[in-house]
């Protein structure tokens, strides 16, 4: 009870954040407005093609996420961005259930009520929660369980919840190879044979390769994946032995992982189920896209579950440790109650506790308890009305903040984009958007609002940095 307790409190504290943030337009095209196009798609039984990322695009050749289609039924009912925000908002509430009953089981109900709210109350997850929507929402739940049954030591467990990770997102197969990698090392331990391990770890490794390179460039309408140049060396401008070098640099890299220790207290580096970190990490430390080096974005979610996972598995290595040493020192066999909780593990649930603390006001889950996150401004009211004069089901071209509050009922491209034919019924830009630079340039807005304007579209409205024009 306690468990699910919590992921009910999480789901509705998310999902009140997440909708009331869509509701301020703080919703951007880039990714709320891009997933829910691919999920109508899938809803109306098409291949995932989104007009925001550029004319006859298939989302499939940006990032590998099939798993996406779970979600067209609820949006076939609900046809609404919400419905995005409200099912990311149950799935990462879900992780919190196997931490906390695992936790329990270890060392009772304090300790889990601990984890359970320093998990649902992480900085990482919270972030995700309230950052639009993305496909990891389905890894944050996958990879709790997976990482408790492997703690658990329930290897087929393990292997089943990791599996669907191969569908959520390219990279993962790396963490699936990991997950098998640990089962090897455990059948190993227990002098049974690793070989289910390593095929596990095959298969993860198999999966990432052929994503990467057959099944993303088959989508992509370049031929390739798009990120490689992330790596740099990849594309020629760098050796390869120049990769290692970028993990510790610039600075803001330490920032990740000190953070990351001391969510668990540091005690969660004495689990091997830490391991599991590697593959995600890998790839940001070693990305030249600043965005995957910090503590913002969305990027640390899938790390949260793993690392509070190393927390109590560390806390029951500690105990078992106790245990053994209170045995054989007193030359009995343990009976009765649990042994007291050793000293370094309250240390590091206390550390747990005060960055938990200390975190929750830097991230999102805070504006449920402020005032100004609740009220309407006359911005707002504005952008609304001027929203209403766009009729459903028609074509238009908008900003990144507005384009999230169409897709549901519109086709949307953003402005920046050269019209395809005889370009959009409605073109419409809020230019004190702050988020209007990206992924539009400024001037690149500019250049088409002049362009649409030369092609003889009528404005309606143009006040204020609020801008809607009519095709004529």
């Amino acid at each position: 009870m306690l468990a699910w307790g919590l992921a009910a409190g999480f789901a509705a504290l998310y999902t009140c954040v997440g909708v009331n943030r869509h509701r301020r337009g703080l919703t951007k095209a880039y990714d709320l407005g891009i997933f829910e196009q691919a999920v109508r798609a899938y809803a109306d039984g098409r291949a995932p093609i989104v007009p925001l990322k550029a004319p006859g695009y298939n989302l499939l050749g940006d990032h590998f996420h099939p798993l996406l289609a779970l979600l067209a039924p609820a949006y076939r009912a609900f046809p609404s961005p919400l419905t995005l925000v409200v099912a990311q908002a149950l799935l990462m509430a879900l992780a919190v259930v196997p931490l906390t009953r695992w936790a329990h089981q270890v060392a009772g109900p304090r300790v889990a009520l601990l984890v359970g709210c320093a998990t649902g109350a992480s900085w990482g997850i919270v972030r995700a929660a309230a950052d639009d929507f993305h496909e990891i929402a389905f890894a944050v739940p996958l990879l709790a369980f997976a990482a408790t049954a492997l703690g658990r030591r329930r290897p087929l467990a393990a292997a089943l919840w990791s599996l669907p990770l191969l569908l959520v997102k390219e990279d993962l197969g790396l963490t699936v190879a990991a997950v098998g990698l640990l089962i090897a090392h455990q059948a190993r331990q227990d002098r049974r044979t690793p070989l289910p391990g390593l095929a596990l770890a095959v298969t993860g490794v198999a999966a990432t390769a052929l994503t990467l390179l057959v099944v993303l460039p088959a989508f992509n309408p370049n031929g390739g994946f798009d990120y490689w140049q992330q790596l740099d060396a990849g594309g020629g401008r760098a050796p390869l032995w120049t990769l290692p070098l970028r993990l510790g640099w610039p600075p803001i890299k330490w920032l990740l992982l000190f953070l990351l220790a001391a969510t668990t207290g540091f005690l969660g580096l004495r689990s091997p189920l830490v391991l599991l970190c590697a593959p995600t990490l890998g790839w940001r430390l070693l990305s030249t896209n600043p965005h995957y080096w910090g503590v913002s974005y969305h990027y640390s979610a899938v790390l949260m579950p793993i690392v509070f996972a190393a927390l109590v598995d560390a806390v029951r290595r500690a105990r078992d440790q106790a245990t053994v040493t209170s045995t054989s020192t007193s030359g009995e066999t343990a009976t009765g109650p649990t042994p007291a909780t050793p000293r370094r593990v309250r240390r590091a649930l206390a550390v747990t506790a005060l960055v938990t603390v200390v975190t929750l006001p830097l991230y999102p889950l805070h504006e449920v308890v402020m005032p100004e996150a609740w009220r309407t401004s006359p911005r707002l009211t504005e952008t609304r009305a001027m929203l209403r004069l766009i009729p459903d089901d028609t074509t238009v071209a908008a900003s990144n903040r507005l384009a999230a509050q169409l897709t549901g009922r519109a086709e949307v491209t953003l402005v920046c984009q050269e019209p395809v034919g005889p370009g959009p019924d409605w073109v419409v830009v809020d230019l004190r958007d702050p988020s209007v630079q990206s992924p539009c340039a400024t001037a690149a807005t500019a250049r088409m609002l002049a362009a649409y304007q030369s092609r003889g579209y009528h404005r309606l409205i143009d006040q204020d940095g609020l801008l809607l024009l009519e095709h004529p």
